[in-house]
């Protein structure tokens, strides 16, 4: 039976879920960040979901590039294969739809690419985040077009901090 945990973040508050094999749900903030201080962490009771609220407070706090945690992922085999792909993004890179399918099968497959990363159930552990559209630019994510960007930000400033001798 799953179980959840909410994380309060400057962000705003993620939703996590653990079922008996992994975590299975990062759902993203859809409200503004709280007012006034709260506990970070509710309900933090399940090992698991204690440490993957470590882990995204790290992430955010551009500590932690990459995650450790087991994932239950529950999807079709193509979304399962985008969301395989998306964890081959580097931390603090982009790659756009139409690359990400021709990895797959080819750039026809650009706008199911998409439907597969506004499926997933696990954003910023599987970093879809990181997909952005032709050209460049920012297209949906469900946390919405600001998170996005303050990821992305996030994740080039940490990159340029940890490994300031390489190019962006």
């Amino acid at each position: 039976m799953p179980i959840s945990a909410t994380l309060t973040t400057a962000l705003g508050r993620f939703i996590l879920t653990a079922d008996d094999i992994g975590l299975c749900g990062v759902t993203l903030p859809r409200e503004s960040p709280p007012a006034g201080p709260l506990p970070p962490v509710e309900r933090a009771d399940h090992p698991l979901l204690t440490e993957a609220a470590r882990q995204l407070l790290a992430y955010l706090g551009g500590v932690l590039t990459d995650f450790d945690l087991p994932l239950s992922i529950h999807g079709t085999p193509f979304q399962r294969q985008v969301w395989e792909q998306l964890q081959t993004i580097p931390y603090g890179r982009t790659m756009t739809y139409g690359e990400l399918a021709a990895r797959i099968g080819g750039r026809h497959k650009a706008r199911a690419v998409g439907g597969a990363a506004h499926a997933n159930p696990l954003g910023i552990v599987i970093p879809c985040h990181r997909l952005i559209g032709a050209g460049g630019a920012l297209t949906g994510f469900g946390g919405g077009l600001p998170m996005k960007q303050t990821l992305l930000d996030l994740e080039q400033q940490t990159r340029q901090r940890l490994h300031p001798d390489t190019s962006s």
